[in-house]
Order: C-alpha cells, then sequence, then structure tokens
C-alpha cells in the first residue's frame, strides 16, 4: 500500500509538473494588452494569408493565401499566390495563380530574383503528401515551372531560396502523430530540422530546433536566422560554403516567433505568437481569437542585439499573426485564419 501511495503521490509530481512547465514555456500565464503607436489604415480581404515577402526595387508585396479550416490544412483546399503593387492607391490585390489548375495550400515562400525574372517557390500540403512548387514571376504574370518532392519534407514550414538551385527549409515536425508529436508540441521536443538543397541533393544541415518556422538569409555577413517559437528564441547560424550551417547563439524573444522578413536596413521583423496554447486551439478552430505580437530584432554580431516590441495586441484586431512587413512608415501584417490582413501606419516614422 505505501508503495502504491508513494508512486501515486510521484505521478501527481510529474503531471503538475508537466502541466506547470506547459503553460509557462507556452505564454499562457503572459497578459497581452493592445499597444501600438499608430492606427489601422486599411483592411484588405483575403483569407489566411500565412506568408508575405516585399520586393523594395520593384515596390509590390508577394502573399501565400488558403482558406484554411484548421492550420496546418487537414484536407485539399484551394488556395493562391496574391500580388500587392504597392505604387497602387488602396492596395488592389491580383491573383496570380488564378489559372493554377493543381491542389494548392501554400505556406511559407521566398524568391530568388535573377535579371528582371523572379523565380519564386511556395511550400505546398495537399492530401497526397508536401512539395515544393515553383515559378517564374515577370512583371505581374506568373508561370508554373515545376514541382519538387523528397522524402525530407516531413512538415515542411518556410524556406528561403540562396540561388535559382540553392535553397533551405524548415521542418517544423518531425512526427506526425502519436506521442512523438505530443511531446514535440506540448514538452517542446526540440527535433525539428534544417535541410538544404544544392544539385538535386537534399541534405539536413540543422537539427534539435523546437518547431522549426520561419526562415531567412542575410546576404550581406552570410547569415541564416532561424525561428523557434516552441523555445520563443530565433537561432543564429553562420552558412558555409557547402552549405552546411555552424550555429552561433540563440535570441531570446520572449514570445512564439513565427515568420522572419527583414527591412531595409537589416532589422528582422517578426510576427509572434504570445500565448502559443490559445494560438494552438484558435488555429484548429475551437477559439475565435488568439493574441498578436509583432516584434523588430537589430541584429549586430554575438550577444549584440536588441529586441523591440512593435505591435501586440489581444485579438480583437488581429489573431495569430505570423507575418509582419515594413514599408516606409507601413507595416503590412496577416495571420493564417482570419479573412482579412491590416494595413499599419506608425506614427512618426
Amino acid at each position: 500500500m505505501k508503495i502504491f501511495k508513494r508512486s501515486l503521490i510521484l505521478l501527481l509530481i510529474l503531471l503538475v509538473g508537466f502541466v506547470g512547465y506547459t503553460l509557462s514555456s507556452t505564454g499562457f500565464f503572459r497578459t497581452v494588452e493592445p499597444m501600438f503607436e499608430g492606427e489601422i489604415l486599411q483592411e484588405i480581404e483575403i483569407k489566411g494569408a500565412e506568408d508575405m515577402m516585399v520586393s523594395r526595387e520593384d515596390s509590390f508585396v508577394l502573399i501565400s493565401s488558403t482558406n484554411r479550416q484548421a492550420f496546418p490544412p487537414r484536407e485539399a483546399e484551394t488556395g493562391g499566390l496574391y500580388l500587392i503593387d504597392l505604387t497602387a492607391d488602396d492596395y488592389p490585390l491580383i491573383h496570380l495563380t488564378a489559372d493554377f489548375d493543381k491542389t494548392f495550400a501554400p505556406h511559407g515562400i521566398s524568391w530568388y530574383k535573377k535579371d528582371s525574372v523572379y523565380l519564386v517557390m511556395a511550400i505546398n500540403h495537399t492530401e497526397a503528401g508536401h512539395s515544393l512548387e515553383v515559378f517564374e514571376l515577370i512583371d505581374q504574370e506568373l508561370t508554373h515551372i515545376r514541382t519538387m518532392t523528397d522524402p525530407s519534407m516531413l512538415s515542411p514550414n518556410d524556406l528561403v531560396m540562396i540561388g535559382e538551385n540553392e535553397f533551405y527549409y524548415t521542418n517544423d515536425h518531425r512526427y506526425e502523430e502519436g506521442i512523438g508529436r505530443l511531446a514535440e508540441n506540448y514538452l517542446g521536443w526540440a527535433v525539428s530540422n534544417v535541410v538544404h538543397y544544392s544539385e538535386g541533393e537534399y541534405k539536413e544541415v540543422a537539427d534539435g530546433i523546437a518547431y522549426a518556422n520561419g526562415i531567412n538569409y542575410d546576404r550581406d555577413r552570410n547569415l541564416i536566422f532561424v525561428a523557434s517559437p516552441r523555445d520563443f528564441k530565433v537561432k543564429v547560424y553562420d552558412r558555409e560554403e557547402d552549405g552546411s550551417l555552424t550555429f552561433i547563439e540563440d535570441i531570446p524573444c520572449g514570445t512564439g516567433v513565427d515568420n522572419i522578413e527583414f527591412d531595409n536596413e537589416g532589422a528582422m521583423w517578426i510576427g509572434s505568437h504570445p500565448n502559443l496554447l490559445r494560438f494552438n486551439a484558435y488555429s484548429n478552430g475551437k477559439l475565435d481569437t488568439a493574441p498578436s505580437e509583432i516584434i523588430k530584432i537589430t541584429y549586430q554580431q554575438r550577444g549584440d542585439y536588441a529586441v523591440e516590441q512593435i505591435f501586440t495586441d489581444s485579438g480583437e484586431r488581429m489573431s495569430g499573426c505570423s507575418v509582419a512587413v515594413s514599408w516606409g512608415d507601413l507595416i503590412f501584417t496577416r495571420n493564417v485564419m482570419d479573412d482579412q490582413m491590416l494595413v499599419l501606419k506608425r506614427e512618426g516614422k
């Protein structure tokens, strides 16, 4: 009987510890109050726009969008890539993939520009599996080039192109279901990774990441940045000549960092989830709202960086913010589930 009681007490202690760790490490106890020095300038109707990129040279924003009933998608969906001309009034949407006849639920996107042509890649999730869809964008005309698949695409989330035939992508999970998936989501089991592609070869170049998410490349300093929302960190890597990555350091962010975009001064702008459990419930359709946050990271060198809070909201104006791009005094920001994106205008910028 004593052994039974001791075992029961130990089990209860472990259970309380598990619950307490999960709640504290996912931001459950954080209070999120609305904060933004500026105004909502405009709402643009578009469903499930999870990722965005801005071309400062050609003045447009590229957006991946799909009508998500849950995230990640659980069934076939018809999404698209859209373009916003930043030189046009009211920022009208241009549907670039209206004639694309494949099942398309785009997730992370990236491009590589050569001369006047953008080579665009989009992660696609279908009932048949995951793939990378490759397009050419000339002016405002998008043409599908090819589809790429590989067994290393376990749960691809985001990607960054280095050249015409070289890129990296993140797998946010290693396990699709079962206790492994549970441990990744709730214990923060760090087993997701980054895969490098070059010359027909896919190779894991970074692992031990808790939910590898957004990824981007600083060309000037040859650095790769990877968002780890489950750890509330951005991971910094040196990129070697052979494409391998050498870990430098973690940047603590205090929030569930998602997609990473650079401004014209090289600072990172990141859409983030302050409360991961609430975001998970929201993205699975169990809650109507989830808090949002936008942070800006200015990274100089190892140990020399600053994290600035730009925007927070309890979910009334913006739920589950996944990406933010800056354009002068404007911020274009979006999430994975709702039906509109926001254009924010900062005061005094």
